[in-house]
């Protein structure tokens, strides 16, 4: 049986359903702000733009950058590196989820540490997985 997580671009027309079925209104109001805020704090050199999503065949989601060039990344845990832009947003999204997940309310704390470890099954085979730990490590 093949264990490996893989990933589908969601579908422009599909976008708004797909975040709303996993995250109802807390993806525009809360979660895609802070994946956005994360991003400018550890990529200065970002300077906005269009993200793709992902839907992962474990359930997961992440989205990144949809554009072809690398990264130079400051994170608080005192990680260096470079960061393709799809890895960047693997990043950021598990940054999100993580803080995230410490919410008041314990449902959505559940929900957010729950997609945490979705992506973080996916960037195990990734080609930056190396880089990826380095930054959330």
């Amino acid at each position: 049986m093949d264990k490996n997580v893989i990933r589908e671009l969601v579908p422009e027309a599909q976008r708004s359903e797909h975040v709303g079925a996993l995250f109802g209104m807390h993806f525009p109001l809360q979660l895609e702000p802070v994946i956005y805020g994360i991003t400018e704090q550890m990529a200065p050199d970002y300077k906005g733009g269009y993200w793709q999503f992902y839907s992962l065949s474990n359930g997961g989601f992440y989205m990144a950058p949809e554009i072809d060039r690398s990264f130079e990344v400051s994170c608080e845990n005192f990680y260096r590196g470079t960061l393709s832009a799809d890895a960047l947003g693997i990043v950021a999204c598990l940054y999100a989820y993580s803080h995230l997940s410490f919410s008041r309310d314990e449902k959505f704390g559940r929900m957010y540490a729950r997609h945490y470890h979705l992506p973080r099954e996916y960037m195990c085979e990734h080609p930056e997985v190396a880089e990826i730990l380095g930054a959330i490590d």
